[in-house]
């Protein structure tokens, strides 16, 4: 495990734990005839898309054992930086952390996390900012963030005289949204709560790829579990994942799909292949999926807060989540840019030889499906074989 030092979270971790204060609701100790345990809090990334660097400043997380708690109510339980500690999300990938802290608290079942941020004032450097690749630095909408802070549902356990020691897993890719032609971008918070475990999936890429456009998620049923980016040496890395069997998913700009699939973790970190073997996908024709995201027919009534992937059933098994985008939060479209070509899949081989296979029968042919807060998802196919498709996605009334 990485743990990145000197950066934006700047200090050891002995030095971020003594600032750290607790409050509300029994923080730091409590009610001495209450069972206690710790929590302790990092920080990490999965990729972004087409930004060169995605900054948040840190103030607080908060935690509470109610999922529907209000920001007023009593028992929530709080890390607190003793300064907001600002960073750049974009350095924390491939396994690499930030410390958020440690605090004792009631021991005990908890189902909702807040992290909150700093606002932007009119203080040089902004306390949260985009930079799109190409462009100059800009806000970062966080309406939000200020008040209650940005709100995760999950659920962890704190025993008693024990460590609950947690990852929050910020989805920078997912998480910023454009906001029409308005140069402006809004934070809608894609975060994964995962427990730190000395386990995990690791190999190399071809570094003739696109590095800083090559995806790389561990999947299961088509549900991402973690994603990064490799490094310059064509490396990934894929922490915190629990024993199990998972596919291996590489999406690079202007290749096919490369899928390697039951891919074994137990008690360590699986090596897929090394150098000599290091996975290189072959070229695609890349078209896109475009549509809106609205209510009934038409566009009437925009869905500004959906997200809508594509994922692609291979023969045989698996289902893969391919790509994934929000909406634009003001105009609710969005594009999608599939392979047209033919997904190549390999069963892991524990010698690191992959044979990769392609999939003819699934070239170009997706299911797009389109999810927002408490509506029941969408869901319709794409075919992008042969041209550029247009799929409007109209949530029920």
């Amino acid at each position: 495990m990485q743990t990145k030092k000197g950066l934006r979270l700047t200090g050891a971790m002995a030095a971020i734990t003594a600032g750290l204060l607790a409050a509300c609701g029994g923080g730091g100790g409590g009610d001495s005839t209450v069972a206690q345990g710790s929590l302790r809090m990092a920080l990490t990334d999965a990729p972004s898309c087409g930004y060169d660097h995605v900054y948040v400043t840190v103030e607080k997380v908060r935690v509470h054992k109610s999922d529907s708690a209000g920001d007023g109510e009593a028992g929530w339980e709080e890390i607190v930086l003793a300064q907001p500690k600002r960073l750049d999300l974009l350095e924390l990938t491939n396994g690499v952390l930030e410390e958020l802290g440690q605090t004792t608290l009631p021991a005990g079942s908890y189902n909702q996390v807040r992290l909150v941020l700093s606002e932007n004032g009119g203080a040089t450097p902004l306390a949260n900012a985009v930079q799109p690749t190409g462009s100059a630095l800009v806000p970062l909408r966080t309406p939000s963030a200020q008040q209650s802070g940005l709100k995760l549902k999950t659920k962890f356990e704190v025993a008693a005289g024990g460590l609950a020691d947690l990852v929050l897993d910020f989805d920078a890719c997912s998480s910023v949204v454009t906001a029409g032609g308005t140069g402006a971008y809004n934070l809608k918070p894609v975060i994964r709560v995962a427990e730190r475990v000395n386990t995990g999936i690791q190999g190399y890429v071809s570094t003739t790829l696109t590095l800083n456009g090559t995806r790389v998620s561990a999947q299961q049923g088509g549900v991402v579990l973690r994603s990064t980016v490799p490094d310059a040496t064509g490396k990934f890395v894929l922490p915190f994942l629990p024993a199990g069997s998972y596919d291996v998913v590489i999406a690079s700009e202007g290749r096919s799909t490369a899928v390697v699939t039951s891919v074994p973790v137990t008690a360590t970190t699986t090596v897929v292949n090394g150098t000599s073997t290091a996975i290189l996908p072959p070229v695609s024709t890349v078209r896109d999926v475009t549509g809106t995201a609205s209510v009934g027919s038409g566009t009437a009534t925009l869905v500004l807060d959906a997200q809508v992937r594509a994922s692609q059933a291979l023969t045989g098994g698996p289902t893969i989540e391919v790509a994934s985008t929000p909406v634009d939060a003001t105009n609710a479209t969005y594009t999608l840019k599939l392979p047209a070509d033919a997904p190549v899949k390999a069963p892991y081989a524990a010698t690191g030889t992959l044979s990769f296979a392609p999939d003819s029968a699934v070239a170009g042919k997706y299911r797009l499906k389109a999810s927002a807060p408490d509506r029941v998802d969408v869901s319709r196919d794409a075919d992008v074989s042969t041209a550029n498709q247009v799929v409007d996605l109209e949530f029920a009334p």
